[in-house]
């Protein structure tokens, strides 16, 4: 049984074992008997054929490129001309985008086949994809256990099989605390890289698309099709980086320098369980033995990350979601008796427990007389985090953390206590509030359930996270293996 790259699938493409339209067809059948899993909150088995009719017709033509066909999941917190976006929330439930994401136009473009939207914790406040209105997704490698959130929809249909990629949002670890919990790779990219319109906000200064994969290879070449400058986000960054270019046209280019690596003191001597940090040893070695340099480097102020995060996050989906209201768009609250009842049954009728948890934290640390306790202070916090790193920089080339403390969690087992969840994040926060690219990849197991290593990389140099991921993976094995509850992949595919 495996699992077939990009590459793979668009070899078996070009030389005709399947068209494009019965790879949709393999994929959509998996979607459909792996219901339990929950990781999907859509699928639009009409549109997805079409479109991977379209592809066969460029196959037919020559025309096609390394993503043509290439079925995909989308999380549903991207907009989709015409079908509903719901961000996993009864506010949106019934809410039909019109108009799509740049994200979504980027990647139709390249002609990929979107078969659905994935599930989330709503508006992507979770740790644990418990947060749904919709229903919690289960871990392929253990149905009893998270596959981790916010995006953990897109990350256990990846490591099931369910499709070969998925896009992800990341605003404090919602793609790379996923992507681990499910024994896959995933990539934040710099905060900038990919455009934020059409991506439903939750916190406008941390959020970022990104990609899920099996393989880095794989991720890098969806990173590729979702980056580039967009005059309709004011955040976008504009940057002609020609390793993107090359990386869409022929795949990910072989690392062929010495890295100096830096492990932080304080991310190791963090309350975590022994197998990860035996795990990360076991990598550890394998790079040095590539010829690469470890060193001991310094992040002084890891452990007021988390509630620097907290703070700002929740301050700006305070301000967010204050459109939400019942007069424009999303639930309104039935008989109305005044303008404050349709306000306040609205809102409370529309939005989930965590979310309104985080709407209240947010707008009692922007209030007046608290504004510069709260806020202001955690600001101050996040420009010390972010010199950290770049100090560290200046001696190490790529850092190279634990994802989590711990391997996937049992259903239920946090729900009642938001600290301990929060507490979950505390490896990955930080890279989030220095606007920094970093990406998760599978190094070990505990327990019989997955362990991700982070790579955190300077501004804008996703390539050499992407290029020492591909490079490790080329040593070793953890990224091949499967969940219990996969479904295999096309017959016929051959590396």
């Amino acid at each position: 049984m495996t699992a077939p790259t990009i590459k793979q699938l668009h070899q078996a493409l070009v030389q005709g074992q399947f068209s494009a339209r019965e790879l949709a067809q393999h994929y959509l059948s998996g979607i459909e008997s792996h219901e339990d899993l929950n990781s999907f909150i859509s699928v639009d088995t009409e549109s997805a054929l079409a479109r991977a009719q379209a592809a066969d017709e460029l196959f037919a033509n020559n025309s096609a490129n390394l993503l043509t066909g290439i079925p995909l999941g989308m999380k549903d917190i991207f907009c989709a001309q015409g079908t509903t976006t719901t961000c996993a929330s009864n506010m949106l439930r019934h809410f039909v985008a019109p108009y799509d994401a740049t994200v979504v136009e980027q990647l139709n473009d390249q002609q990929t086949v979107t078969l659905g939207k994935t599930n989330m914790d709503e508006f992507a406040m979770g740790s644990s994809n418990e947060n749904s209105a919709f229903g919690a997704v289960k871990n392929p490698w253990d149905t009893t256990c998270v596959p981790g959130g916010s995006s953990g929809g897109s990350a256990a249909a990846v490591a099931a099989g369910l499709v070969p990629v998925a896009t992800g949002t990341d605003t404090g670890g919602s793609i790379r605390q996923p992507a681990a919990f499910c024994g896959i790779t995933g990539l934040k990219p710099t905060y900038g890289r990919v455009s934020r319109y059409g991506m439903v906000a939750f916190a406008s200064s941390l959020d970022q698309g990104g990609a899920f994969a099996r393989h880095a290879e794989d991720a890098g070449l969806l990173f590729a099709a979702m980056s580039g400058f967009d005059p309709r986000d004011s955040t976008s960054a504009q940057r002609e980086d020609t390793w993107v270019k090359d990386l869409m046209n022929g795949g990910l280019a072989t690392l062929d320098t010495s890295l100096t690596i830096g492990l932080p003191k304080e991310y190791f001597a963090a309350s975590m369980e022994s197998g990860i940090g035996e795990a990360l040893d076991g990598l550890a070695k394998q790079l040095e033995q590539a010829g690469h340099t470890l060193i001991e480097v310094s992040l002084p102020h890891t452990e007021a990350a988390v509630a620097a995060y907290y703070v700002i996050a929740g301050a700006e989906a305070s301000t967010n979601l204050s459109r939400y209201d019942g007069v424009r768009f999303g639930h309104r609250c039935e008989n109305p008796t005044s303008l404050e009842d349709l306000y306040t049954r609205s809102r409370s009728e529309g939005f989930g427990e965590e979310v309104k948890r985080r709407i209240l934290t947010g707008t009692y640390a922007l209030s007046v007389g608290y504004f510069d306790a709260y806020y202001l202070k955690a600001q101050k916090i996040r420009r010390l985090i972010s010199s950290d790193f770049m100090a560290a920089f200046d001696n190490a080339d790529v850092l190279l953390t634990p994802t989590t403390p711990a391997p996937a969690f049992k259903l239920g087992s946090l729900t009642k206590d938001p600290v301990a969840m929060y507490a979950q994040d505390v490896f990955t926060v930080p890279t989030s509030l220095a606007g920094l690219p970093a990406l998760s990849m599978p190094c070990g197991q505990v327990g019989g359930m997955p362990v991700g290593a982070q790579l955190i990389g300077q501004p804008f140099r996703e390539d050499v996270l992407l290029g020492l991921a591909n490079q490790y993976q080329a040593m070793s094995d953890w990224h091949l293996q499967l969940p219990g509850t996969v479904h295999p992949g096309p017959a016929g595919v051959t590396s």
